[in-house]
C-alpha cells in the first residue's frame, strides 16, 4: 500500500531542527540565568545570546562562510560554550580540538578538517610554535587568555577574542538553511593510524540533545536533569560535544559552570561554592576527587553524576554513594554522539542495599529513547537477553555519525547490516539493561582515553632483551584500566634485566611518539609463553583471563 505524504501548506514555516532553535526556550524565560567560569567570570544568558551574535559577526568579518571550518582550542569555558552555538548556527563547521593529542597529530586533524579560522588558548602556543608552519589551510588566528597578552607569539594574530567580541555587534541574522548540513567535527584516536573525523549534523545534534532530555527526565527521580539543576561538566568540551550536556543545559535554562582546566581543588571548590548539582566524568576524575583531602569539607548530597569512558567499578559507585553522591553509568562512543544508554534505577531499586544498588548503577544501562540497541552473533542474530549470552552491540538511532570525514575506506565496516557496529562485546538482563563485557578490539581505554595495544607493543618490542610482547589490559580501581605487556626475554637476557628497566625504557619511548600519556602506566610481567589460539595467533583473551583468575 503506498505511503500517503502530507503536503506543506505553502505558507506554513518549514522548521528545520537547528542547532539554534534550542535557544528558543531559554530565550522566553531564563534571560536572568547565570553562567559562571571558574566563579570568576559571571554573566547572564541575555549576555550569551549577545556574545553569541558578536562572535558570529567577528568571524564573519574574518571571511568565514557556511560550510568552512572554524577550530577551537581551549580549556572548558563559557567562550567553549559561545562556539557551540555561534560557530554552526552560522552554517560554519564547529572543530573541537582535542589538546591532549600529540603535536604532530592536532596538526594531522586541522589539515585534514580544512580548518581556517584557529581560536586558541594561549597555553597551547607551544604546540602552535611546532606546527604553525605545516598548517596547510589556516588564515587566521584569534587569541584566547585569562592573563593578559603573551610575551611570546608563534604566529600572527587577528585579534584577541575578548576585545574583538567588544568591536562587534550583538546582531547577527543566522540563516535557515538544511538540517543535515554538517555543525561539528572533532578526532578520534582510534587504535592504529592517524586520528579519524567525526562528524555531526544540525539534526543529529538537536535530535541527541530532545532524546538525552527525554531520558533525563523519564526518570522516576533519580538521575534526573531538570531546570532547578546546576550544571558543571568534568569531561572535555573538544570530547563529543562534552557527551551533549552542554546544549541540553542551554536549552532548559539552567545555571551552568565552566572550570577552565581540570584541577581537583578547582572542581571541589566549584561544587561546594557554585552549588553543582549535575556533572559527568570519567572513573579517574571522580576517584581522584573522592580521595583528594580537600573533598571531606564538601558536601556532595545534591550531585548527580554520570559516569562514562570506561566501566564504573562497584567500589567506586559504592564509594561515592557513601558520600551522598547520585552515581551512575552512561554509554556511547565517538561516533555515537555519544549518549546511547543510562543505568537509572526505578523506585524500588531505591530501596535495595547500597551493594546491590552498585551493581546496576554499574551497568551500562538502558537504552534512551528512539535508540534501537542490539545484541548479535556474527550472523546478526539476535541473541537471548537473559543476563549472560553475550555478542556485538549494533545499534541505530537517529543521531549516529554516518562515516568519518574524508575517509570513507575508514567506515567500510561501520554500518554493516544497516547497523552501526560498536566493536563492544556485552549481554543485556531481561529488565533491559545493557552490561559491556569485552571488546571487540584490544584496545585499552585509561581514564577515558583510548591506547593502543599494538603501538604499546612496538615501543616495548625495541628493546634488546624482548623476545614477544603482548599488551592486553587490567581491570585498574584508579584508572579503569591498566595497559599490562607480557613479555617475553630472549635467553640470554633472562636473569639480566628487570621489569624496571624495560618498563623506563618503554616509558622514556612513550613521551615521544605520540602515544596517549597514559601509556606511561605501562606495567610490565615476565612470562615464559604467550597464549596463543591453534593457528599460532596471539590470544589476548585467554591472557585477560589467566591474569584476572
Amino acid at each position: 500500500m503506498p505511503v500517503k505524504l502530507i503536503q506543506p501548506t505553502p505558507s506554513a514555516y518549514n522548521y528545520p531542527l537547528l542547532i539554534k532553535h534550542l535557544l528558543h526556550t531559554p530565550k522566553m524565560y531564563a534571560q536572568d540565568q547565570e553562567i559562571t567560569y571558574q566563579g570568576k567570570l559571571r554573566y547572564s544568558y541575555r549576555t550569551l545570546f549577545e556574545r553569541i551574535g558578536r562572535l558570529a559577526n567577528t568571524l564573519a568579518g574574518f571571511g568565514v562562510e557556511s560550510g568552512q571550518t572554524v577550530a577551537m582550542m581551549d580549556w572548558d569555558s563559557h567562550r567553549y560554550l559561545e562556539c557551540f552555538f555561534a560557530v554552526p548556527m552560522m552554517g560554519a563547521i564547529l572543530q573541537t580540538v582535542n589538546v591532549r593529542l600529540s603535536a604532530e597529530q592536532i596538526l594531522f586533524t586541522l589539515n585534514h578538517a580544512g580548518a581556517e579560522v584557529v581560536l586558541v588558548n594561549r597555553e597551547f602556543f607551544p604546540i602552535l610554535a611546532a606546527i604553525a608552519e605545516r598548517l596547510t589551510t589556516v588564515r587566521k588566528f584569534i587569541l584566547i587568555t585569562d592573563e593578559g597578552a603573551p610575551k611570546d607569539v608563534p604566529v600572527s594574530l587577528a585579534g584577541e577574542y575578548e576585545a574583538l567580541l567588544a568591536a562587534a555587534s550583538p546582531d547577527f541574522d543566522f540563516p535557515d538553511f538544511d538540517e543535515n548540513a554538517q555543525a561539528t567535527t572533532f578526532y578520534t584516536t582510534g587504535t592504529t593510524g592517524d586520528p579519524k573525523g567525526v562528524f555531526f549534523s544540525h539534526r543529529q545534534l538537536v535530535m541527541h540533545t530532545l532524546a538525552l532530555a527525554a531520558a533525563m527526565g523519564g526518570s522516576a527521580g533519580q538521575g534526573r536533569f531538570h531546570r532547578e539543576d546546576v550544571y558543571m561538566p568534568i569531561t572535555p568540551m573538544f570530547h563529543v560535544h562534552a557527551w551533549g550536556f552542554p546544549y541540553l543545559a542551554t536549552m532548559m535554562g539552567v545555571k551552568q559552570v565552566y572550570p577552565g582546566k581540570y584541577m581537583p581543588d578547582t572542581l571541589l571548590r566549584l561544587i561546594s561554592e557554585e552549588k553543582v548539582t549535575y556533572s559527568h566524568c570519567v572513573p579517574t576524575i571522580m576517584h581522584m576527587l573522592l580521595t583528594s583531602p580537600h573533598s571531606v569539607e564538601v558536601d556532595f548530597s545534591r550531585w548527580k553524576v554520570v559516569i562514562g569512558g570506561s566501566a564504573l567499578p562497584q567500589a567506586l559507585a559504592l564509594a561515592g554513594m557513601k558520600r551522598g553522591i547520585d552515581i551512575f553509568t552512561g554509554y556511547g562512543m565517538s561516533e555515537t554522539c555519544p549518549v546511547l544508554t543510562l543505568a537509572h534505577l526505578t523506585l524500588d531499586d531505591l530501596q535495595d542495599t547500597p551493594e546491590a544498588q552498585a551493581v546496576l548503577r554499574s551497568k551500562t544501562g538502558r537504552p534512551m529513547p528512539l535508540v534501537d540497541l542490539r545484541i548479535v552473533d556474527p550472523e546478526m542474530r539476535d541473541v537471548a537477553h537473559d543476563g549472560q549470552t553475550t555478542g556485538e552491540v549494533v545499534v541505530r538511532t537517529p543521531w549516529l555519525t554516518q562515516g568519518y570525514l574524508k575517509a570513507p575506506e575508514a567506515a567500510e565496516n561501520l554500518w554493516d547490516g544497516g547497523y552501526l557496529h560498536t566493536a563492544d562485546i556485552g549481554n543485556i538482563d531481561p529488565r533491559g539493561y545493557l552490561k559491556i563485557t569485552d571488546r571487540i578490539k584490544d584496545v585499552i581505554k585509561t581514564a577515558g582515553e583510548w591506547t593502543s595495544s599494538l603501538q604499546l607493543e612496538d615501543v616495548v618490542a625495541k628493546h634488546e632483551a624482548v623476545h614477544e610482547v603482548a599488551v592486553i589490559g587490567m581491570p585498574d580501581p584508579k584508572w579503569g584500566e591498566r595497559p599490562v605487556a607480557l613479555v617475553v626475554l630472549k635467553p640470554d637476557f633472562e636473569g639480566q634485566v628487570t621489569e624496571h628497566a624495560i618498563r623506563n625504557f618503554s616509558a622514556h619511548l612513550i613521551e615521544t611518539t605520540g602515544i596517549s600519556r597514559h601509556g606511561v602506566l605501562l606495567q610490565i610481567v615476565f612470562v615464559k609463553a604467550l597464549s596463543k589460539t591453534s593457528v599460532g595467533k596471539i590470544n589476548k583473551r585467554a591472557m585477560r583471563e589467566e591474569r584476572a583468575g
